[in-house]
């Protein structure tokens, strides 16, 4: 914060950034992952739990050293993460890259706790330079795909971000929001860590931090259109319907928008329609008499009050 003026997340001046178009899952496209994983599965079932790759699988350089040889075999050829767990055991100066791989690995099969002991491991152990120059030679194609918010997931390539964003999902699967906020502090701006922290923030109930962060956003593509969602959902839990209407109107107004999205905001939008009628929607009876009713109301009870004791002066009953 600089100022006194919040700096928006959602700004990234590098000249590269490692994330690729992002992708929303719906009902109909996971039901298409998986007849395509099955299919993929029976023509190439080695390869089904492997880290992800883009492109080639890099070859290994001529004259490798046997600790080199045994990564690049677990790397990219391994399924599971205990290879990569004894590897670290037996080589400790390669201890912290084999666990940040082991992890990265437990994330794409789904074992979130696991995973994310496994990266807090690896990011907190040192390694040596051979390991070092591994990472820099045959890493750069590892491609890791990291939810970045409920349905939304972007590949990203080997890097801090790849290890960091996956933490952070990884700890807000198993209930430690805070956890997660605070993993992502260290990195550098850009549009899937602050639809990352924004979620993890919606998550601890900090709307204003969500509502400073996004200020000023406008919808280039799905990543800045599922962050309007949630500046509308915490706008609308501030009270501030106007604001809400004004970001879900952002999220609509570009047509490329991902379908499931659009369904969302016009979601959200009918609920903020709700919430602005519903005192309208109430039956009368129901409704607080105004003012001037309650006026006559209790001139009527006072002139019927007069009347019965007139009568009784005079000898009614």
């Amino acid at each position: 914060m600089t100022s006194g003026h919040p700096v928006p997340g959602y700004r990234d001046t590098r000249d590269l950034t490692p994330f690729r178009r992002a992708r929303v899952r719906t009902p109909a496209s996971g039901l298409a992952d998986g007849v395509g994983g099955a299919v993929s599965g029976v023509l190439r079932p080695r390869s089904a739990g492997r880290l992800s790759v883009a492109g080639d699988v890099p070859p290994l350089k001529a004259f490798s050293g046997r600790t080199a040889k045994a990564m690049h075999s677990a790397v990219f050829t391994g399924t599971e993460p205990e290879r990569l767990v004894l590897l670290a055991r037996a080589n400790p100066a390669w201890a912290g890259l084999c666990q940040v791989l082991a992890g990265l690995l437990a994330y794409k099969h789904g074992s979130y706790l696991r995973a994310a002991e496994l990266l807090r491991l690896g990011i907190s152990t040192r390694i040596d330079d051979a390991a070092s120059q591994f990472s820099a030679t045959y890493l750069g194609r590892v491609v890791s795909r990291v939810e970045v918010a409920e349905r939304v997931e972007v590949p990203v390539l080997f890097s801090e971000e790849s290890v960091f964003l996956a933490l952070s999902h990884c700890l807000r699967e198993t209930g430690q929001s805070v956890a997660a906020l605070e993993a992502l502090a260290g990195l550098p701006p850009s549009l899937p860590a602050a639809l990352a922290r924004s979620t993890a923030a919606s998550a601890l109930g900090r709307h204003r931090d969500v509502v400073d962060w996004t200020e000023g956003l406008l919808n280039a593509d799905d990543l800045s259109a599922a962050l309007l969602l949630l500046r509308a959902r915490s706008l609308r839990a501030l009270g501030d319907r106007a604001g809400a209407q004004l970001a879900l109107a952002e999220v609509l107004r570009r047509r490329k928008t991902s379908l499931a999205l659009r369904n969302d905001a016009l979601t959200d939008r009918a609920l903020l329609a709700f919430d602005a009628g519903r005192r309208a929607l109430l039956p009368r009876s129901r409704r607080a008499p105004a003012e001037p009713e309650n006026g006559v109301i209790l001139r009527d009870a006072e002139m019927r009050r007069l009347w019965e004791q007139d009568w009784k002066d005079l000898g009614g009953d």
